[in-house]
């Protein structure tokens, strides 16, 4: 048993990365904190797809003379690429969401002067805004 999980520390490192950025978004009052939290959590989640992905001993699924004759494919020598794909795509959401949420960093910390949560949560009280 201990050897199965032992042999799983991947999956240990994916969530613990995990944990550290949920951590970051929940306990962490400072706003750019929360945004490295959230990249954190995407960046373990997307490892986590990925490394499911990965078959030991498989190649990638480009095949080379299959067009003319009607030979089986063995398909289990084969990696599946949609995890890898739909991973790359969640990539390219991440930098778009990052860049979305450090242009409206820049918006907050030009009103309020601050970055931290609580800061700006007890100035909008003040203001009534």
């Amino acid at each position: 048993m201990l050897d199965y999980v032992i042999s799983k520390y991947n999956f240990w490192i994916y969530i613990i990365l995990m944990m550290i950025g949920l951590y970051a978004m929940i306990g962490k009052k400072n706003l750019v904190k929360k945004l490295i939290g959230m990249n954190v959590f995407q960046s373990a989640i997307i490892l986590f797809y990925v490394s499911i992905g990965v078959k030991a001993g498989a190649t990638v699924p480009i095949l080379s003379g299959h067009g003319h004759g009607h030979e089986a494919i063995d398909v289990a020598s084969y990696i599946n690429p949609l995890p890898h794909v739909l991973m790359l795509t969640a990539i390219v959401v991440s930098i778009a969401t990052t860049g979305i949420a450090l242009a409206t960093l820049i918006l907050i910390y030009r009103k309020y002067n601050t970055l931290e949560e609580d800061e700006i949560l007890k100035i909008r009280k003040e203001t009534g805004a």
